[in-house]
């Protein structure tokens, strides 16, 4: 019997960031190791179909919820799914594309938390809380660059799609286990920030985290470049970390190997394998990013060391023939 798999669940809004967090966490354990599912792809109409109707994707009525909780409960279970398709570069629905979770499946898009049912089938939650000047900035360069839309074009949409953001979209941020939140110094603009993005991290009870005294055992050095503390959330008891984007490079690495260090079961990989992120076509490299993501990491392989002993549900052809043979035989 197999184990099943890990289920970790990135929710946050268009441009959050959740593209660049599932790339290093897959390249950080390992592409052979990783199944990624974007809930996106359940949208019930295509770009055109949305204009027509005059509904936006963050909407749940232009989703199919019903279909993808049937889905992340089979993911859970390492039971292969017939996953629909979403080409994001044309807003079109394509061909739908047969997938079977691998050790660790990554679960995200916009409304991952918005039932329930979809929370309960994931082991790590997180949520991507960028501001929103923020985020406006890191939208027009994505859609411009990739999506081949005019500044203009990019800022009319997220003000239409603002009423669902704020009722539909944000809310899920009390679900998660992680809260992250890349955010520039307060003396520098969100245009001008670039690498040098602090991070916020809100660490909830609801996972056990690991202990982070050794990553502050230099806090009275104003080049730490992180602090840890305890606080409250929307009423919450919670762990704050937070990561200077202006932590030196040598620093950095430091606090990257003491994290691996809690890592036993993954190879470190090179520097360049996780950390980066695109900016308009360049790739750019940010160590808070890369703090980030060996944290999640860590999470995700204490959920597997902690599960390690629950199978994978039977096959459906094997449970058709167990109830088949525990069905009793008419007697003439």
């Amino acid at each position: 019997m197999a184990n099943r798999p890990i289920v970790l669940g990135i929710v946050g809004d268009s441009a959050s960031g959740k593209t660049t967090i599932t790339q290093g966490l897959t390249n950080i354990l390992g592409p052979e190791r990783v199944t990624r599912i974007c809930t996106d792809d359940y949208h019930k109409y295509d770009r055109t179909e949305r204009a027509r109707l005059g509904i936006t994707p963050l909407h749940p009525d232009c989703n199919y919820l019903d279909v993808m909780e049937l889905h992340m409960e089979r993911m859970h279970y390492g039971q292969p799914i017939l996953k629909p398709v979403y080409d994001h570069s044309d807003g079109t629905l394509a061909r739908p594309e047969y997938v079977h979770p691998r050790e660790f499946v990554i679960v995200d898009g916009l409304l991952g938390f918005s039932t329930p049912t979809l929370r309960q089938f994931l082991d790590v939650k997180v949520f991507l809380d960028p501001p929103e000047d923020l985020r406006q900035v890191w939208k027009v360069k994505r859609d411009t660059t990739k999506r081949g839309y005019l500044p203009e074009q990019v800022l009319a949409e997220m003000e239409k799609r603002e009423p669902d953001s704020r009722e539909f979209i944000r809310p899920q941020r009390e679900f998660a286990d992680i809260v992250v939140r890349f955010h520039p110094p307060s003396d520098v603009s969100p245009e001008d920030a670039g690498p040098n993005l602090n991070v916020h991290l809100v660490l909830r009870p609801t996972l056990p985290h690991p202990d982070l005294s050794y990553l502050i055992e230099d806090a009275g050095d104003s080049r730490a470049g992180i602090r840890l503390e305890l606080g409250r959330d929307n009423g919450r008891p919670a762990d704050f970390l937070e990561i200077a984007g202006d932590v030196t490079g040598e620093h950095a690495e430091r606090l990257e190997d003491a994290i691996w260090e809690h890592l036993p079961d993954l190879r470190p990989v090179r520097e360049d394998q996780f950390g980066d992120f695109q900016d308009r076509t360049e790739t750019r490299h940010s160590h808070a990013l890369a703090l980030t993501q060996l944290l999640l990491t860590y999470h995700l392989l204490r959920k597997y060391s902690d599960l390690s002993q629950i199978p994978f549900a039977p096959p459906i052809a094997a449970l058709s023939r167990l109830r088949y043979a525990e069905t009793p035989m008419a007697t003439p």
